[in-house]
């Protein structure tokens, strides 16, 4: 299904259970799974962010996307678009009629992203092909205040070669609920958020579900913006987790202290370097900086959410010297075939689905592995 403004709600049902009935099968084929849990999206307005083309149709700006569902490029225009937020779909409009016809906002525009939140917080990005001016500055400080008389928080980016201007906040603050308790994050412009807001709740409640009672420490791999960790951190007597991107880690860190985290260190740091680090390898700057000791650390369990390209080979083997395996996957591909290395080892105890990409072939996979 191609998702270009209206969906058919009709053929939810039956998307998600041939998803989940196609990965099933595939991965009984590599190892042993239970019986998976299955937890499905909104059916509409379920993305927190999307980004789309600008069409120029005279002095009328129009939203667009390219569809290429049979092997040919179409530009599709499109007024509102049902998999977005209620957010994203109050604004769009909104925008478009204010920059239609103002030379100094609609000139060389040809991007408009949008970042949302559950709670409430919209951040919109105007990206162009042509260097920003103190006269459009100007213009696009007049087109905030009039997106503000909504009476919504919002906040705006121009983005050009090598420039970034910012008006007021280059971030939306997501609260997201687990298990009944309020997390807050801060998700910043280009960096990686979870898509799905209400899945993304979903999948962190499951998580520290059936983490609760492991004994010892947590080690993360690929914590972002402290997403999993901080979620966790209550589960566990103290966790340790890895990010290499200075954004993402500074984000983390403003979390930590936003949601009153006591026992969670933050290393910049890629998973391929912690890997080295545990086997000394070689030392690292930033970790002697850090003044974390990781021989002070007693991890049995680690958590891995790794981008789509999965896990290295050298990754691959230090997880496995941990007693439990949390993998979080985005890419059933390369999950399986991590999964055929990893079965050597440890069995998968629990498996879920998370339908965090309604109406498309990818869904969102959680195993919890225990040693054999």
């Amino acid at each position: 299904m191609t998702l270009f403004g209206t969906i058919d709600t009709s053929l939810y049902e039956e998307q998600i259970r041939d998803k989940v009935r196609t990965l099933v099968a595939e991965m009984r084929n590599i190892v042993s799974i239970p019986e998976p849990e299955v937890f499905t999206s909104d059916p509409v307005h379920y993305r927190m962010r999307a980004e789309f083309l600008v069409f120029h149709e005279g002095e009328r700006l129009r939203f667009c996307m390219t569809d290429v569902s049979d092997g040919v490029k179409k530009r599709v225009f499109i007024d509102h678009f049902d998999p977005g937020s209620e957010l994203m779909n109050f604004f769009m409009p909104l925008i478009a009629d204010l920059i239609s016809g103002n030379p100094v906002l609609q000139k060389r525009l040809f991007d408009i992203d949008f970042l949302t939140s559950l709670s409430g917080q919209t951040l919109i990005t105007l990206t162009y092909h042509k260097k920003l001016t103190v006269e459009w500055e100007s213009a696009a400080r007049e087109l905030l205040r009039k997106l503000r008389e909504t009476g919504r928080h919002v906040n705006l980016i121009g983005r050009a070669a090598k420039q970034k201007i910012v008006m007021d906040e280059d971030f939306v603050w997501e609260t997201l609920k687990v298990n009944g308790k309020e997390f807050h994050y801060q998700q910043v412009d280009n960096s990686f958020t979870q898509p799905n807001g209400h899945v993304a709740e979903k999948m962190l409640s499951w998580v520290q579900n059936i983490t609760r009672g492991i004994p010892g420490d947590l080690l993360e791999l690929y914590c972002g913006n402290g997403n999993f960790s901080i979620a966790l951190a209550e589960n566990f007597e103290k966790v340790l987790a890895t990010e290499i991107s200075k954004t993402s880690v500074k984000s983390a860190q403003l979390n930590i202290a936003r949601n009153n985290v006591a026992n969670l260190k933050i290393l910049r740091m890629s998973a391929e370097e912690f890997t080295e680090a545990m086997n000394k390898v070689r030392s690292f700057r930033r970790l002697e900086e850090s003044g974390v000791d990781l021989d002070s650390y007693e991890c049995h369990t680690v958590l891995v959410d790794p981008p789509r390209a999965g896990l290295d080979e050298g990754t691959l083997k230090m997880i496995q010297k941990y007693d439990h395996i949390v993998y979080v996957s985005c890419n059933p591909a390369t999950l399986m075939e991590n999964l055929r290395i990893l079965s050597e080892t440890h069995g998968v105890e629990k498996l879920a689905f998370f339908d965090q990409f309604p109406y498309t072939p990818h869904v969102e996979t959680v195993v919890l592995m225990s040693r054999k």
